[in-house]
């Protein structure tokens, strides 16, 4: 008898119920029951991301919704109507099989590659780091059904870069490989799914345009046929087929395992496609605009103007920031809503992944009817660097004194900026310590801007002026108490004074 694993009812997706406890559930009752659930939950942010583009891939198919009116009739049902998902699911309910023989779920054939450890699925512990596990290529690691198909979407989904092996083609980025992802967050499953459900089909092509062949893969004969680099709608490209992947399957007493899997590059996509769920912000080189990526040195909240605005020439916000405006337009949300965005996403280099984060940003509705509101987020995420470019200065005032202390004095051996002073001040890492401080602050004023913008930017130049000398205080410690150290503090301190004292004021 074939291994069987049908995704749209054995358990595999992790999500919270409304009294917080996680529980795995098919695809079906996932959909179903979405107002009776809190979230889709899981250790990764990427396999949460793919979870939600499925997910939402599905809903779009069955519902579209091709305006304003139909959606509004969904989101006043408070739940997803149950006939047509299932009998959508039912349709096309072998499609679903993880282990079917001629049509396993999201997989495809590729002759030219051997099996290989399945810890090779999502990124090869030979070229990156191994984002999944803590096993070694050459350790038997094996995966449950509900484990391989989550990997399996995270794996087409956020793939990366890089050697095949195959002589003639390399792997390419997957659609989420680099970039974050911005969904809209309700309060419940259902909540969360349907703000992110925007108008479908997508006609004018401002962000992906809509064909009359668009469907997901699993209605394909062939997923890779027409052979193309642009989607043939939205559908195609969130169901986007990056790999050319089979999952093994091993029948054992504890049920299916995967250990290992056949990977081979698949699809190519145009790298100028701009994804619905993503930030785009203007290239300062010149060269139109570029996707907004998580970076170790500046946290996401740091572009959150950015994500607001929507008659900017300098950006591009997400489709559902679009949208969110138009619900509230049409009163289908208030504008005293508070909601939050998540966003997914990992930092990669040159085929190497460093790192994979979640984050979530609270924000009201008010920002999207009055534009003039982000305009002071702006200002106020302006003045926050403004004060972390006059703390640098002064700490980098302190090391050069600690470095040499007669270099203030003309004719004196200045210590190199780079190999010296730059150095010491990394090390202190009190640049860290303020923008951990400010970051809690700023949340606080997002939410009180909108109530008296004159008082929040006042009460927030006070906190960034705070928030400066405490990370300067640690520094000053870190020095030291010798007289040369002191003396260094004594002028660093000066220097921040006046630094701060032309930023804010």
């Amino acid at each position: 008898m074939s291994p069987s694993f049908n995704l749209i009812e054995a358990p595999w997706i992790p999500c919270v119920t409304a009294e917080g406890d996680i529980i795995e559930l098919g695809l079906a009752d996932v959909l179903v029951n979405a107002h009776n659930l809190r979230e889709i939950a899981d250790p990764s942010p990427l396999v949460v991301a793919a979870l939600y583009r499925l997910t939402l891939a599905i809903l779009h198919r069955v519902f579209g919704p091709r305006g304003l009116s139909t959606w509004g009739e969904l989101w006043d049902a408070g739940h997803w109507p149950r006939e047509p998902l299932e009998q959508y699911l039912n349709q096309w309910y072998d499609r679903f099989d993880l282990f079917h023989p001629q049509r396993p779920f999201f997989q495809t054939e590729d002759s030219r590659v051997r099996p290989k450890s399945v810890i090779n699925l999502v990124h090869s512990s030979s070229n990156n780091p191994t984002l999944f596990s803590h096993e070694t290529e050459e350790e038997a690691v094996a995966l449950t059904s509900a484990q391989a198909a989550r990997e399996l979407l995270a794996a087409q989904a956020f793939h990366v870069a890089g050697l095949s092996g195959l002589t003639d083609q390399k792997f390419t980025d997957a659609p989420c490989a680099r970039g974050v992802v911005y969904l809209a967050q309700g309060q419940s499953l259902f909540e969360t799914l349907a703000l992110n459900l925007i108008r479908y089909p997508e006609r004018s092509g401002r962000y992906i345009r809509t064909t009359d062949n668009d469907r997901p893969a699993w209605e394909m004969d062939d997923p890779f046929v027409p052979s193309r680099t642009l989607p043939l709608g939205y559908l195609d490209y969130l169901t986007w087929h990056t790999l050319r992947v089979v999952l093994l399957p091993e029948p054992s007493s504890d049920g299916i395992l995967v250990r290992q899997v056949t990977i081979g590059p698949g699809m190519q996509l145009d790298a100028d496609l701009h994804d619905p769920m993503k930030l785009y912000q203007v290239d300062k080189k010149g060269q139109g605009f570029k996707v907004v990526r998580l970076s170790e040195d500046r946290a996401l909240w740091r572009n959150a103007h950015t994500l607001l605005a929507l008659h900017s020439d300098l950006s591009s916000p997400p489709a559902s920031v679009n949208w969110l405006s138009e619900l509230v337009d049409e009163g289908y949300l208030s504008l005293e809503t508070r909601m939050r965005y998540m966003a997914l996403g990992m930092n990669s280099y040159q085929a190497k992944v460093f790192f994979y984060r979640q984050e979530h940003m609270p924000i009201r509705l008010a920002y999207l009817q009055r534009q003039e509101l982000v305009g002071h987020l702006a200002r106020a995420i302006s003045l926050s660097e403004d004060a972390a470019r006059s703390l640098n200065w002064a700490l980098k005032t302190l090391a050069r004194l600690l470095i040499a202390p007669a270099s203030d004095q003309s004719g004196s051996r200045q210590p190199d900026d780079k190999r010296d002073v730059q150095p010491l001040v990394k090390q202190w890492g009190v640049t860290r310590h303020y923008w951990g401080d400010v970051e809690p602050l700023f949340w606080r004023l997002v939410e009180s801007l909108p109530d008296d913008p004159e008082q929040a930017l006042a009460l927030w130049k006070d906190q960034l002026w705070d928030a400066a000398h405490r990370a300067f205080a640690h520094a000053e410690e870190l020095a030291g108490p010798a007289p040369a150290a002191l003396k260094a503090a004594v002028e660093a301190r000066r220097r921040l004074y006046n630094g701060l004292r032309k930023a804010l004021q």
